[in-house]
């Protein structure tokens, strides 16, 4: 039986893509119970004050946070206000096709924990990406490989049970929120869906090289507790 869904998106000035992703998720979600749940790190474009004019139509609540803190650690605290039993977690920039969260969803119905949206199976792929881009991306799902059993391990673009990450402990660094909870959550099994990742039409990519060493210390800290058992 279907349940609940909270569909958690981070936003930091976003209000040109916003409008669209809402309306693209109200047809896709048609007929299913669910929520947006907006987190916005302050933007100063003014993205969280268009979501309470959505509301009427659609089911859209706003999280407000004072000042950028980071896209995962918004994402956690997406998680602690989600009220859905179902989590959903993509991005605002449209690069997450919306049509895409019901084949995540019938995923996690069909029988699944976890459900990664995943450019590196049949099926899936990436447009409008430079070379370099392309490589940067294969190098850090080769290394993401080694320790989580995903292709797509540095996907943010996924849904779950929210019994995978209850009373767990992540630690939200950086962007990758999607590889933390690969390695540290609770599920028994974990599906790839193919989607085709498109480079955000609006506003400014927010990668770069802090990024990157984030993602890095990231791969670090859990290697080390994987080595320490401190978790699976």
């Amino acid at each position: 039986m279907p349940t609940f869904a909270s569909v958690i998106v981070p936003t930091y000035n976003e209000a040109g893509s916003l409008p669209q992703l809402v309306r693209r998720l109200g047809a896709a979600l048609q007929g299913r119970d669910w929520e947006l749940v907006v987190v916005d790190d302050g933007s100063p474009d003014g993205t969280a004050d268009l979501a309470p004019g959505m509301s009427p139509a659609q089911p859209v609540r706003v999280v407000r946070r004072a000042a950028k803190a980071g896209l995962a650690s918004a994402v956690v605290a997406g998680f602690a206000d989600a009220r859905g039993d179902t989590l959903v977690v993509m991005d605002a920039d449209l690069s997450h096709p919306p049509e895409i969260v019901p084949q995540l969803l019938a995923a996690l119905d069909s029988g699944a924990d976890l459900a990664i949206g995943s450019r590196y199976v049949s099926g899936g792929g990436a447009l409008d990406w430079p070379m370099s881009r392309r490589v940067v991306s294969r190098v850090a799902c080769i290394m993401g490989n080694v320790l989580v059993p995903v292709r797509d391990s540095t996907s943010g673009f996924f849904a779950m049970r929210r019994t995978v990450v209850d009373g767990v402990k992540l630690n939200p660094i950086g962007f990758k929120i999607g590889f933390e909870v690969m390695a540290r959550g609770r599920y028994a099994k974990a599906v790839e869906v193919p989607y085709v990742f498109r480079d955000r039409e609006l506003g400014k990519s927010k990668f770069g090289r802090r990024e990157i060493g984030q993602y890095l210390v990231q791969l670090g800290q859990v290697a080390r507790d994987k080595a320490l058992r401190r978790i699976r």
